[in-house]
């Protein structure tokens, strides 16, 4: 809503010749390749890329599209998203450090019982940003307003991972997609939302 209302104040203003207020995107007024300069992804300051997964009780529950939402909303670029069903393989290289612990067997066992929704992020601290969005792993401790503090019940039932640090997402990131599946693109409001 506040998108358009701003879309729409912009293209009065440039009608109404006072072109000098706004700095109209060119991408928007002649065409993508009009563009002079163009932020890519390496362009932004402090970048980086976020694995984010909504897992089964996320997806079976319908919370897909909301969750996709608070990411859109925030700011942050959709550069990769998949649904799949997961094999024991990748959750065993994804869940690599869990494997001793007691709990791992039904882990496994909940994250092949349904599909998944398998997304990359990319923006400014959008790994820290994410991790404060999705709320702590156990959702009595999690804040309202967060995913997991609004839609989660038990700590094995949590909806959505989120990469904890730059070096876990890169490792999970090339775990789950392949450089293939993921979209360099240009993002025209990153140009109003990242400062040079």
């Amino acid at each position: 809503m506040l998108q358009r209302c701003v879309f729409k104040t912009m293209v009065q203003r440039f009608h109404s010749g006072r072109r000098d207020t706004w700095r109209f995107p060119a991408a928007l007024l002649y065409g993508h390749g009009a563009a002079t300069h163009r932020h890519s992804s390496t362009d932004l300051p402090d970048k980086e890329q976020t694995l984010i997964v909504v897992k089964p009780d996320g997806v079976q529950r319908r919370l897909v599209g909301q969750i996709v939402q608070r990411f859109e909303q925030r700011g942050f670029k959709l550069v990769g998203l998949k649904m799949l069903r997961v094999s024991e393989d990748v959750l065993s290289q994804h869940y690599c450090q869990l494997t001793s612990k007691p709990f791992y067997p039904s882990l496994l066992y909940y994250m092949m019982s349904a599909p998944v929704v398998v997304m990359v992020w990319e923006g400014h601290k959008v790994i820290q940003t994410s991790r404060v969005m999705v709320g702590h792993t156990n959702p009595a401790e999690a804040q309202a307003g967060t995913v997991r503090g609004d839609f989660s019940f038990h700590v094995s039932r949590n909806v959505v991972h989120a990469s904890d640090s730059l070096e876990g997402a890169q490792r999970e990131i090339q775990l789950w997609f392949q450089g293939k599946e993921l979209l360099n693109w240009d993002c025209w409001d990153q140009t109003m939302t990242c400062e040079e």
